[in-house]
């Protein structure tokens, strides 16, 4: 069931789309592969890029609970793992049942960028379904124009693929979040870095801040000109943040 691309060699980087998709960290992860020394390992979530979903995929719980087993079925150990908007969501979870190993642990640090998952007294998540891609792009950019998708233009494969990957998405996270997140997050016990757009209108930059905060440790990155998904609109700003990262 798995499909993963894998691009460079070094050390594991497991990176996570959000509901964009797996094509949203594409560039990113050759871009990253390019640069450091590291094999960056870009999953599609199951049910996402016309990929099956198996019933019992029916959460971000559930997700992380299938990485952390593809972690242990390739034995792969010391991984960073980087997600974004949901994937971040994704990625937190699976620190937290990695602290909870009593065998050899593999998850070493933890980039989360734009995530969410938590509840923010007075910033709520931006319920993205109602939502035309043309109009997500107005919460999701900097400079929204320059990556508006008019999706009326698609064919009939890029319609059902969006559908598919809405569907996906929803089965995974509909509301967004988990109220008990935010206090179950001190459990995460490896560095971790919280790196948020500053003009993010889907989690703002405070909501990111209070993510931070509830992470022991965690440090938070604030970059200029950049919305929901730096990894697309500003990738040397999020790349200069990840060398910072591996290099400590």
């Amino acid at each position: 069931m798995e499909n993963i691309q894998e691009y460079g060699t070094g050390r594991p980087v497991l990176l996570l789309h959000g509901g964009a998709g797996p094509l949203s960290v594409t560039g990113f992860a050759q871009l990253l592969a390019a640069r450091e020394p590291v094999r960056v390992i870009v999953p599609t979530h199951p049910g996402f890029g016309g990929t099956p979903r198996p019933a019992e995929l029916d959460s971000t719980a559930a997700l992380a609970a299938y990485y952390a087993d593809m972690l242990d079925e390739h034995d792969w150990s010391d991984v960073v793992v980087i997600g974004n908007s949901v994937g971040g969501w994704v990625a937190a979870e699976l620190a937290l049942l990695d602290a909870e190993r009593t065998a050899a642990r593999r998850v070493a640090g933890l980039i989360l960028v734009d995530a969410v998952g938590i509840e923010v007294p007075g910033e709520p998540v931006l319920d993205i379904f109602p939502l035309t891609l043309a109009q997500l792009a107005d919460y999701s950019y900097h400079r929204p124009d320059a990556f508006r998708i008019d999706e009326s233009t698609f064919d009939a494969a890029q319609r059902a693929g969006l559908a598919a990957n809405r569907a996906a998405l929803r089965a995974y996270a509909e509301k967004m979040t988990d109220p008990a997140l935010r206090d179950r997050l001190a459990g995460v016990d490896v560095p971790a870095t919280v790196v948020w757009g500053a003009s993010d209108r889907v989690v703002t930059p405070a909501y990111g801040r209070s993510f931070a905060a509830a992470i022991p440790g965690a440090t938070f990155v604030e970059l200029p000109e950049s919305g929901h998904v730096p990894q697309i609109e500003s990738p040397e700003a999020l790349l200069a943040v990840v060398h910072e990262f591996l290099a400590a």
